[in-house]
Protein backbone atom coordinates (compact mmCIF):
# COMPACT_ATOMS: atom_id res chain seq x y z
CA UNK A 1 0.00 0.00 0.00
CA UNK A 2 0.97 3.03 -0.81
CA UNK A 3 0.54 6.05 1.60
CA UNK A 4 0.79 9.80 2.24
CA UNK A 5 -0.10 11.56 5.19
CA UNK A 6 -0.09 14.91 5.90
CA UNK A 7 1.96 16.01 2.89
CA UNK A 8 2.88 19.78 2.63
CA UNK A 9 4.49 21.50 0.01
CA UNK A 10 5.42 24.82 -0.41
CA UNK A 11 7.79 26.20 -3.17
CA UNK A 12 9.75 29.18 -2.38
CA UNK A 13 8.41 30.28 -6.03
CA UNK A 14 4.66 30.30 -5.14
CA UNK A 15 2.82 32.43 -3.14
CA UNK A 16 0.56 29.60 -1.08
CA UNK A 17 1.61 26.09 -0.61
CA UNK A 18 0.47 23.96 -3.35
CA UNK A 19 -0.30 20.63 -1.31
CA UNK A 20 -0.65 21.05 2.61
CA UNK A 21 -1.92 17.97 4.81
CA UNK A 22 -2.65 16.09 1.87
CA UNK A 23 -3.05 12.08 2.93
CA UNK A 24 -3.97 9.53 0.18
CA UNK A 25 -4.08 5.98 0.25
CA UNK A 26 -3.54 3.79 -2.86
CA UNK A 27 -3.19 0.18 -3.26
CA UNK A 28 -3.23 -2.27 -6.14
CA UNK A 29 -6.32 -3.63 -7.56
CA UNK A 30 -8.20 -0.38 -7.86
CA UNK A 31 -6.72 2.13 -9.65
CA UNK A 32 -6.52 5.95 -8.12
CA UNK A 33 -8.10 8.36 -10.45
CA UNK A 34 -7.08 12.26 -8.33
CA UNK A 35 -9.21 15.46 -10.79
CA UNK A 36 -8.55 18.58 -10.42
CA UNK A 37 -8.28 22.02 -12.40
CA UNK A 38 -5.73 23.39 -14.41
CA UNK A 39 -3.16 24.38 -11.47
CA UNK A 40 -4.36 22.68 -9.04
CA UNK A 41 -1.17 20.86 -8.45
CA UNK A 42 -1.65 17.24 -9.77
CA UNK A 43 1.47 17.68 -11.51
CA UNK A 44 3.48 18.65 -8.71
CA UNK A 45 1.50 16.05 -6.51
CA UNK A 46 2.80 13.14 -8.99
CA UNK A 47 6.10 14.82 -9.36
CA UNK A 48 6.53 14.63 -5.20
CA UNK A 49 5.34 10.94 -5.23
CA UNK A 50 8.09 9.66 -7.52
CA UNK A 51 10.66 11.37 -5.70
CA UNK A 52 11.31 14.29 -8.25
CA UNK A 53 10.39 17.01 -5.67
CA UNK A 54 10.50 16.88 -2.00
CA UNK A 55 8.15 17.93 0.13
CA UNK A 56 8.87 20.35 3.83
CA UNK A 57 6.02 18.00 6.03
CA UNK A 58 4.70 14.92 5.68
CA UNK A 59 5.41 11.24 5.07
CA UNK A 60 5.04 8.37 2.55
CA UNK A 61 5.29 5.15 2.74
CA UNK A 62 4.98 1.75 0.86
CA UNK A 63 3.78 -1.13 3.19
CA UNK A 64 4.57 1.03 6.35
CA UNK A 65 8.05 1.66 5.16
CA UNK A 66 9.01 5.32 5.16
CA UNK A 67 10.29 6.37 1.68
CA UNK A 68 12.95 8.77 0.83
CA UNK A 69 13.27 10.83 -2.44
CA UNK A 70 16.28 8.01 -3.80
CA UNK A 71 13.57 5.00 -2.70
CA UNK A 72 10.88 7.02 -4.41
CA UNK A 73 12.35 6.93 -7.42
CA UNK A 74 13.28 3.80 -7.62
CA UNK A 75 9.50 2.15 -6.88
CA UNK A 76 7.27 4.69 -8.71
CA UNK A 77 7.49 4.92 -12.54
CA UNK A 78 6.47 8.09 -13.86
CA UNK A 79 4.84 8.79 -17.15
CA UNK A 80 4.11 12.28 -18.08
CA UNK A 81 1.66 14.14 -19.87
CA UNK A 82 3.81 14.76 -22.88
CA UNK A 83 6.38 12.25 -23.00
CA UNK A 84 7.53 12.72 -26.53
CA UNK A 85 9.44 15.89 -24.26
CA UNK A 86 11.22 13.03 -22.12
CA UNK A 87 12.69 10.87 -24.68
CA UNK A 88 16.08 10.51 -24.73
CA UNK A 89 16.65 7.72 -26.89
CA UNK A 90 17.58 8.49 -30.65
CA UNK A 91 15.49 4.93 -31.53
CA UNK A 92 12.92 3.47 -29.71
CA UNK A 93 15.73 0.30 -29.41
CA UNK A 94 17.87 3.33 -27.55
CA UNK A 95 14.96 4.69 -25.70
CA UNK A 96 14.15 1.08 -24.05
CA UNK A 97 17.42 0.00 -23.06
CA UNK A 98 17.65 3.11 -21.05
CA UNK A 99 19.54 2.29 -17.66
CA UNK A 100 19.42 -1.24 -18.51
CA UNK A 101 22.95 -2.73 -19.48
CA UNK A 102 21.70 -6.00 -21.15
CA UNK A 103 18.20 -5.56 -22.74
CA UNK A 104 17.89 -8.46 -25.53
CA UNK A 105 15.38 -7.67 -28.80
CA UNK A 106 13.18 -10.15 -27.52
CA UNK A 107 12.88 -8.12 -24.20
CA UNK A 108 12.97 -5.37 -25.96
CA UNK A 109 9.35 -6.76 -28.30
CA UNK A 110 8.12 -8.34 -25.05
CA UNK A 111 7.55 -4.99 -23.45
CA UNK A 112 6.13 -3.26 -26.85
CA UNK A 113 3.51 -6.51 -26.96
CA UNK A 114 2.49 -5.51 -23.26
CA UNK A 115 2.02 -2.50 -24.34
CA UNK A 116 -0.17 -2.86 -27.47
CA UNK A 117 2.73 -1.81 -29.77
CA UNK A 118 3.91 -4.86 -32.45
CA UNK A 119 5.34 -4.85 -35.55
CA UNK A 120 7.56 -1.66 -34.93
CA UNK A 121 10.68 -0.86 -36.38
CA UNK A 122 13.37 -0.19 -33.72
CA UNK A 123 15.49 1.87 -35.33
CA UNK A 124 13.07 4.33 -35.74
CA UNK A 125 12.91 7.42 -33.45
CA UNK A 126 10.54 7.80 -30.97
CA UNK A 127 9.28 11.42 -32.12
CA UNK A 128 7.82 9.57 -35.72
CA UNK A 129 5.57 7.70 -33.14
CA UNK A 130 1.88 9.13 -33.17
CA UNK A 131 0.60 10.83 -29.77
CA UNK A 132 -1.03 7.20 -28.26
CA UNK A 133 2.00 5.27 -29.54
CA UNK A 134 4.70 7.71 -27.95
CA UNK A 135 2.07 7.45 -24.55
CA UNK A 136 2.16 3.19 -24.60
CA UNK A 137 6.18 3.62 -25.65
CA UNK A 138 6.50 5.61 -22.45
CA UNK A 139 4.53 3.01 -20.44
CA UNK A 140 6.66 0.29 -21.65
CA UNK A 141 10.10 2.23 -21.00
CA UNK A 142 8.59 2.44 -17.17
CA UNK A 143 7.23 -1.34 -17.21
CA UNK A 144 10.98 -1.83 -17.58
CA UNK A 145 11.90 -1.44 -14.45
CA UNK A 146 9.38 -3.18 -12.69
CA UNK A 147 7.60 -0.61 -10.55
CA UNK A 148 5.87 -1.39 -7.86
CA UNK A 149 3.77 2.11 -8.32
CA UNK A 150 2.45 3.55 -11.89
CA UNK A 151 2.18 7.13 -12.17
CA UNK A 152 0.45 8.70 -15.42
CA UNK A 153 -0.23 12.23 -15.59
CA UNK A 154 -3.23 12.93 -18.05
CA UNK A 155 -2.54 9.60 -20.04
CA UNK A 156 -5.45 10.41 -22.28
CA UNK A 157 -5.18 14.12 -22.84
CA UNK A 158 -5.26 15.22 -26.64
CA UNK A 159 -5.93 11.40 -27.66
CA UNK A 160 -8.69 10.40 -29.73
CA UNK A 161 -11.49 8.11 -28.56
CA UNK A 162 -10.35 5.06 -29.93
CA UNK A 163 -6.63 5.72 -28.86
CA UNK A 164 -7.74 6.69 -25.98
CA UNK A 165 -9.71 3.83 -25.19
CA UNK A 166 -6.64 1.69 -25.74
CA UNK A 167 -4.63 3.52 -23.04
CA UNK A 168 -7.58 2.42 -21.01
CA UNK A 169 -7.69 -1.34 -21.49
CA UNK A 170 -4.13 -1.19 -21.21
CA UNK A 171 -4.59 0.06 -17.95
CA UNK A 172 -7.22 -2.15 -16.99
CA UNK A 173 -4.39 -4.99 -17.60
CA UNK A 174 -1.96 -3.61 -15.71
CA UNK A 175 -3.79 -2.61 -12.29
CA UNK A 176 -4.09 -6.16 -10.94
CA UNK A 177 0.04 -6.10 -10.71
CA UNK A 178 0.86 -2.23 -10.02
CA UNK A 179 -0.34 0.52 -7.35
CA UNK A 180 -1.58 2.83 -10.19
CA UNK A 181 -2.47 6.63 -9.78
CA UNK A 182 -3.81 9.03 -11.99
CA UNK A 183 -4.36 12.89 -12.25
CA UNK A 184 -6.17 13.91 -14.90
CA UNK A 185 -9.25 16.74 -15.73
CA UNK A 186 -11.44 13.68 -17.90
CA UNK A 187 -12.26 11.05 -14.70
CA UNK A 188 -15.08 9.77 -16.79
CA UNK A 189 -13.25 8.04 -18.98
CA UNK A 190 -12.09 6.06 -16.67
CA UNK A 191 -15.63 5.10 -15.01
CA UNK A 192 -15.74 1.08 -16.13
CA UNK A 193 -12.79 0.99 -14.08
CA UNK A 194 -12.42 -0.04 -10.54
CA UNK A 195 -11.26 3.07 -8.93
CA UNK A 196 -10.98 5.63 -6.27
CA UNK A 197 -11.79 8.87 -7.17
CA UNK A 198 -10.62 12.38 -5.35
CA UNK A 199 -10.34 15.80 -6.46
CA UNK A 200 -7.54 17.95 -5.73
CA UNK A 201 -8.78 21.17 -4.24
CA UNK A 202 -6.94 24.06 -2.56
CA UNK A 203 -4.22 21.52 -1.72
CA UNK A 204 -6.11 18.35 -0.41
CA UNK A 205 -7.93 15.66 -1.63
CA UNK A 206 -11.68 15.57 -1.59
CA UNK A 207 -12.73 11.87 -1.47
CA UNK A 208 -15.84 11.44 -4.26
Amino acid sequence: MLSLKNIYYHPSTAEKPILRDLCLKSNTGKITIIRGASGSGKTTLVEVISGLSGYQKGEITWFNKTLNARQRRWLCGLVFQFPERYFLGLSIAQELRLGHKRLTTDEQISALTKVGLINLDLKKPPESLSGGQQRRLAIAVQLLRSPKVLLLDEPTAGLDWSVRNGIIELLAKLKDKQTILIVTHEPELFRNLNTANYELNHGQLIPE
